[in-house]
C-alpha cells in the first residue's frame, strides 16, 4: 500500500512540475488539462479526478468541457490542481502559476498593475508558507484543530483570508475525500491524525471575503449509486461511469470522444437527477477576488510526516 502511494506522489509531483514549465500565454485551457492527464497516464498511473484549471475567481472544480475554447491570458493567476492512482491509492496536489509574469516583470505593456501583480504574487507566496507551516505541526496525535490553526494563522499573518469553506481531506483507496475534512482556518476540533493516515493539505488564500459559492458550470462528476432508470442509454452510461471510475470524479468529456449529442446530455441529466451522479458545480470567490492554493498529499509518521507529492 505505502508502494503505491508512494508511486502515485512520484507521479504528481514530476507531472505538476511538467504543467508549470508548460504554462504560456494565449494556450488553450483544454490543451493544459490534456497535457496533464495524458502524462499522468505515460508515467504509470490514472488520474484520480479531472485536472482543475482554475482562473483567478474561480476557485475549484474548473476542468475543460468538450471544445474548450477557454484561453490562459498573461497575468491570469492559474490554479493547477491534479492527481493520480496507482490501484486506486491517491496522491494529490496544487500549485499556483502567474501567466508570462514574475516579479522581475515590467508594469509596461502589462495587464496588471504594479499592485496587482505584487498582490497576485504574495498570494501564491502566502498559500505556499501556509501550505508549508500546516504540514511541520503533522504527526501522529496532531489534532485538526492546529493543522487549521497553522494554516489561518500564516495567511492573516501577512494580511490576507483563508477560503473558509474549502478543506482539505484525507483519502483511502478509491476515495478521494474521505472521512477527515482538514479545516483551512482556526477552529475548535479535537480530532487526532493518526500514524498511517494520508491526507491532502490544500490552503486557499485571497484578498477577498475568503467564502466560495456555486457557479451554474458542472464539468465535473461522481458515481454516488446505482438507480432504477428507464432509459437504456442512461443505463449504459451509468455502468460506463462505475467501471471505469468507481469513486473517483470524472469530467464529461472523458466519456464521448466527440461533441456530445442530445440523448448523451439527456442521459447524464437523468443520471444527475436520479442522484446516481454526483455533479461538481465550479467554485469561485464570493467577492470575485483572485484565489491561490497550494497542496501536497502527506503520509502522517509518529514524529511527523512524509511529503509524497514534494
Amino acid at each position: 500500500m505505502i508502494e503505491m502511494y508512494e508511486k502515485a506522489g512520484k507521479i504528481v509531483s514530476k507531472v505538476r512540475k511538467m504543467a508549470v514549465n508548460y504554462v504560456e500565454e494565449d494556450m488553450k485551457v483544454l490543451d493544459l488539462v490534456e497535457f496533464v492527464e495524458g502524462n499522468v497516464k505515460g508515467l504509470g498511473g490514472l488520474p484520480a479526478f479531472p485536472c482543475n484549471i482554475s482562473i483567478n475567481e474561480v476557485t475549484a472544480h474548473y476542468t475543460s468541457p468538450w471544445g474548450d475554447e477557454t484561453l490562459l491570458k498573461r497575468g491570469d493567476l492559474v490554479k493547477i490542481d491534479l492527481g493520480a492512482h496507482v490501484d486506486g491509492y491517491i496522491a494529490d496536489s496544487a500549485v499556483s502559476v502567474l501567466v508570462g509574469m514574475d516579479a522581475d516583470s515590467s508594469p509596461e505593456d502589462s495587464p496588471l498593475s504594479e499592485e496587482e501583480l505584487d498582490l497576485s504574487l504574495n498570494l501564491i507566496e502566502t498559500s505556499q508558507e501556509a501550505l508549508e507551516s500546516a504540514i511541520s505541526t503533522v504527526r501522529d496525535g496532531a489534532t485538526l484543530g492546529e493543522i487549521g490553526t497553522a494554516i489561518e494563522d500564516t495567511i492573516n499573518a501577512r494580511g490576507f483570508n483563508s477560503v473558509s469553506n474549502l478543506t482539505g481531506h484525507s483519502m483511502d483507496q478509491w476515495i478521494l475525500h474521505a472521512e477527515l475534512s482538514i479545516p483551512n482556518v482556526r477552529e475548535k476540533n479535537d480530532h487526532q491524525v493518526e500514524e498511517g493516515d494520508v491526507l491532502a493539505i490544500e490552503p486557499f488564500v485571497t484578498n477577498g471575503v475568503g467564502r466560495v459559492v456555486d457557479m451554474k458550470e458542472t464539468y465535473i462528476y461522481k458515481f454516488i449509486q446505482e438507480r432504477p432508470l428507464r432509459m437504456n442509454q442512461a443505463r449504459k452510461l451509468l455502468n460506463t461511469i462505475e467501471e471505469n471510475y468507481r469513486s473517483l470524479p470524472f469530467a464529461g468529456r472523458w466519456l464521448v470522444n466527440d461533441t456530445p449529442t442530445p440523448k448523451f446530455k439527456m442521459a447524464m441529466r437523468k443520471l444527475i437527477s436520479s442522484r446516481a451522479v454526483y455533479p461538481y458545480h465550479v467554485l469561485r470567490e464570493k467577492s470575485n477576488a483572485r484565489v491561490a492554493q497550494s497542496e501536497h498529499t502527506v503520509m502522517v509518521e509518529a514524529d511527523g510526516c512524509k511529503v509524497l507529492t514534494e
